[in-house]
C-alpha cells in the first residue's frame, strides 16, 4: 500500500509541477511575441515533458535503463495514439500547413534517428549531444519564424499580459521545477517497488504505467485546448512533446549517463512508435484535420499495442 501511495503522490506532484512550469513559461513566452502554436511546440511541450525528463534521468542514474527508455518510447506512443485519439474524438482537430510541412517531419525524423542510433544497444553521450544540438536548432528556427510572422501579436501581448509580473511567472516556474524533482523521485521509487513485487519487468512498467502517468499533463493540456477549440496548441503540444521526449529527455539523460537499450524495446516498442507516428501523416494530409473516425482508429491502435506489450 505504501508503494501505491508513493506512486500516486509522485504523480500528483508531477502534474502540479508541470502545471506551474507551463503557466509561468507560457506567460513569459507570450510577452516575447511568440505565437500560441509555437508556445505549444516549445514552452508547453517542454513543461508537459518535464516529468518524463526527471523520471528518465532518475531511472538511468538508479540503474534502471529499461524504465528510462521505456518511459520515453511509451509516452510517444501514448501521446499520438491515446491522447491525440481522445482529443480528436472530442473535437476534430484542424491541421495547419506548418504542422504538415515542418512539425511532423521533424517528429518522424527524430523517431527514425533514435531507432537507428540505438541499434547497437546503447545511446552514448555523443549521440545525446547530437540530439540536444538538433533540439536547440529546431527551437531557434521556430521562435525566429514565429516572431517574424507575428509582429501583430505585440499589441495583444501588451493588453493581455501587462498585469502579470515577471516575478510571478518566475515563481510559478521555480515551484514547478521543485515539484517535478520530488514527484519524479517518488513516482520512480513506487513504480520500481511495485514492478518488483508483482514480477513485472521494468520495461513493461515504463511503457505502460509510467508512460501513461507522465503523459497526463499532455492529456489534460490537449483535452482542455480541444474544449476551448484552440486546436493549434493541442496538436502542437502533442507533436512538440514527442520531439522533446526524444531530443531533450534522451539527449540530456544520455549525456549524463549512457543509456543501455534492451533488444525488446528496439525490436518491438520502437517499431510501434515509428508505425504510429507515420500513421499520423496521411491523417493530417487527407482531410486537413484529424477526424473523429481517425481518432477512434488511433485509440484502437493504442489498445492493440498495450495488449501486445502485456502478453
Amino acid at each position: 500500500m505504501q508503494d501505491y501511495l508513493l506512486l500516486l503522490a509522485g504523480l500528483v506532484v508531477l502534474i502540479a509541477g508541470g502545471e506551474g512550469l507551463v503557466r509561468g513559461s507560457t506567460s513569459l513566452a507570450l510577452k516575447f511575441r511568440i505565437s500560441p502554436l509555437v508556445v505549444g511546440l516549445t514552452i508547453v511541450s517542454f513543461g508537459t515533458s518535464a516529468p518524463e525528463l526527471l523520471i528518465s534521468l532518475t531511472s538511468a542514474l538508479q540503474g534502471s535503463p529499461d524504465l528510462a527508455m521505456g518511459n520515453v518510447v511509451g509516452s510517444n506512443i501514448c501521446n499520438i495514439a491515446l491522447i491525440l485519439g481522445l482529443t480528436s474524438i472530442i473535437y476534430p482537430m484542424g491541421v495547419s500547413k506548418n504542422s504538415r510541412l515542418i512539425d511532423w517531419p521533424v517528429c518522424m525524423g527524430a523517431s527514425l534517428l533514435l531507432y537507428f542510433l540505438t541499434l547497437n544497444g546503447i545511446l552514448s553521450w555523443v549521440e545525446g549531444s547530437v540530439f540536444v544540438l538538433l533540439l536547440i536548432t529546431y527551437n531557434v528556427f521556430l521562435i525566429r519564424k514565429s516572431r517574424k510572422e507575428n509582429t501583430r501579436l505585440e499589441g495583444f501581448v501588451a493588453e493581455k499580459h501587462s498585469k502579470n509580473s515577471y516575478l510571478r511567472d518566475i515563481g510559478f516556474i521555480s515551484i514547478g521545477i521543485v515539484g517535478l524533482y520530488f514527484g519524479a523521485e517518488w513516482f520512480v521509487g513506487g513504480a520500481k517497488n511495485i514492478a518488483s513485487l508483482m514480477g513485472i519487468s521494468e520495461r513493461v512498467i515504463g511503457l505502460t504505467v509510467v508512460a501513461l502517468g507522465t503523459s497526463l499533463p499532455e492529456l489534460v493540456t490537449s483535452v482542455v485546448a480541444a474544449f476551448r477549440k484552440q486546436m493549434d496548441m493541442a496538436l502542437g503540444n502533442i507533436i512538440g512533446s514527442n520531439v522533446f521526449n526524444i531530443l531533450s529527455i534522451l539527449g540530456i539523460t544520455s549525456i549524463i549517463i549512457p543509456i543501455q537499450v534492451s533488444p525488446d524495446i528496439i525490436r518491438v516498442d520502437m517499431v510501434w512508435m515509428l508505425i504510429i507516428t507515420f500513421m499520423l501523416f496521411p491523417m493530417m494530409v487527407l482531410f486537413r484535420k484529424i477526424t473523429r473516425v481517425e481518432g477512434f482508429i488511433l485509440l484502437g491502435t493504442y489498445v492493440a499495442y498495450v495488449v501486445t506489450v502485456m502478453k
